[in-house]
């Protein structure tokens, strides 16, 4: 592999991270060399298209699986706005890069109900690998839809159907953090996700932003 301004780079520091911030991942030293059999391998970010002009690219992460105490708590009307908590009760994830369970009563979504009827998503909950790393998850994002789907897009026991997520609006944005240097990359990544609801809570399709 020669060494030009378009070679490859992984996000991060996690056990290849240190060669990678630097520059390039040669041929020789393969990133699946650098992990336990067992380990998932770091998402992979392509300076291709690190240009000013050509949109991001979007590489899939995982599939979250939360699932929510209901009802959820409700505060009321505040000055700034309706809130409604819904505190994570637990759940699971799997994807390419990493898979594991939604820790147990680790964290919650802060809703909060604009005057416009859209919601303003503040969640904070952690992940625990299937290989024992936490990672701390948080993010905001938006909820809308019209009064003609309102109650199917809210009603979280429903059964997943992803078919009829086009009835509404579900998208967050993700960030992570972890201590354990095997998913060290995720700390510099910003994620976005595809949401829809039911089975219980919210059912997140993740994605890197590449």
């Amino acid at each position: 592999m020669t060494d030009n301004p378009r070679r490859q780079f992984l996000v991060g520091a996690g056990m290849a991270g240190g060669a990678a911030i630097a520059g390039t991942v040669s041929a020789q030293t393969p990133i699946a060399k650098t992990l336990k059999p067992e380990s998932y391998r770091e998402a992979v970010l392509r300076p291709d298209d690190w240009d000013a002009d050509t949109a991001p690219g979007l590489s899939f992460l995982f599939e979250a699986r939360v699932k929510l105490y209901l009802p959820p708590l409700t505060v009321g009307s505040t000055p700034e706005g309706n809130r409604i908590i819904y505190v994570v009760k637990d759940g699971t994830f799997e994807g390419p890069h990493l898979k594991g369970r939604v820790v147990p009563n680790s964290g919650a979504d802060w809703v909060r109900i604009r005057s416009d009827g859209t919601g303003v998503l503040d969640v904070r909950f952690c992940l625990e690998t299937h290989d024992n790393a936490l990672l701390y998850v948080y993010w905001q994002g938006r909820f809308w839809t019209n009064a003609e789907h309102a109650e199917y897009a809210l009603d979280l026991t429903k059964p997943d159907d992803p078919d009829g997520a086009w009835r509404y609006y579900f998208r967050t944005a993700p960030l992570f953090e972890t201590g354990d240097p095997r998913y060290a990359w995720l700390n510099n990544v910003v994620a976005v996700s595809k949401s829809r609801t039911g089975d219980g809570g919210p059912i997140h399709r993740v994605f890197a932003v590449t």
